[in-house]
């Protein structure tokens, strides 16, 4: 499951940094300029913020709000506006919709469905589900930590007899504390960076490091969504990448890349993830290690032989 989820959301940011409209419009996220842009926008009940997290745009105006409260923090990412590590979120919740993957998986109800309620998440949805612990978790965590203005209470709405999502940040960090405690950490960092002395390339390796590891617990923490795996179809006979019929040019490259990467490792035993984690030791190799990365998926034409070579040759270095 892990694995799984890790992967939909860099095989959304590849996307993303093709030519694809899949799931952008107008450079944006889809249905961006939906959202809404001021906290005040979202429901409230007796002065607390009650956001829809299964509803489209309510869950996307999390991660707007979430960006445009953290973007005074994040100079240290880059000079485009969408260099923050947050936009991979949006475009992995709007790949996620434009691919069916939020609609109820039992057709029991319409929810999601181009038939039905096109801005539905079911809460039944594996992917909706794991999504859930990268928007609603982080969203009730910068609040927590002040980003939605001082005391800003925050409880998410859940449909009527669903009992296993967590709905405010007490709850969560009692179901999840890893995740949130390291959700918690990352906003901290934000707001202490910009006090930090140390260069920008090191402000930003530190933010990235708090900001995975985040991510990777709410990854974690999303196995509690595994029980909605037997909604899932089973894989399609001769679905192999990078010729899957129903997939664009670059989520097939990209699903080939890390398909590669993934049966190598299991070849070797596990010695390229060994590899990789020691060659990233220290920030100019991990610098270096994003840059190699992002050729990786995006230039097809990127022998995976020079990954490794590269790869090995950082970590002696090292």
């Amino acid at each position: 499951m892990l694995r799984l989820t890790v992967l939909s959301l860099l095989l959304a940011c590849a996307v993303s940094l093709s030519s694809s409209a899949v799931i952008l419009e107008d450079g944006m996220p889809i249905l961006w300029n939906q959202t809404n842009g001021q906290l005040t926008d979202l429901p409230t009940r007796n002065g607390v913020i009650t956001p829809n997290p299964w509803h489209y745009l309510q869950r996307m105006t999390l991660y707007r709000l979430m960006i445009a409260a953290t973007d005074p923090f994040m100079g240290c990412m880059g000079a485009n506006a969408t260099d923050g590590p947050m936009w991979g979120l949006t475009l992995q919740l709007g790949w996620l919709r434009t691919s069916g993957r939020l609609a109820d998986p039992t057709g029991a109800t319409t929810c999601g469905l181009k038939t039905g309620d096109t801005m539905c998440i079911s809460t039944q949805s594996w992917w909706g589900c794991g999504n859930y612990f990268v928007s609603a978790l982080p969203f009730l965590s910068a609040a927590k930590q002040g980003f939605m203005g001082a005391g800003a209470q925050v409880q998410m709405q859940v449909p009527k007899g669903v009992t296993d999502y967590c709905t405010t940040h007490a709850d969560c960090t009692t179901r999840y504390p890893d995740a949130m405690s390291k959700w918690d950490a990352f906003f901290q960092g934000l707001k202490s960076s910009n006090e930090s002395t140390l260069p920008e390339n090191e402000k930003k390796d530190s933010l990235l490091g708090l900001y995975w590891a985040a991510q990777m617990a709410s990854n974690y923490a999303a196995a509690t969504c595994n029980s909605r795996q037997s909604h899932l179809s089973s894989e399609e006979e001769g679905d192999v990448a990078p010729k899957i019929a129903d997939m664009s040019e670059e989520e097939n490259h990209s699903l080939y890349v890390f398909s590669w990467i993934h049966t190598i490792n299991n070849l070797l035993a596990g010695s390229m993830v060994r590899i990789w984690k020691s060659a990233m030791c220290s920030v100019e190799t991990r610098e270096k290690g994003r840059e190699m990365m992002e050729q990786l998926v995006q230039q097809p034409d990127f022998a995976k032989e020079t990954f490794i070579f590269i790869i090995t040759g950082i970590g002696s270095r090292c």
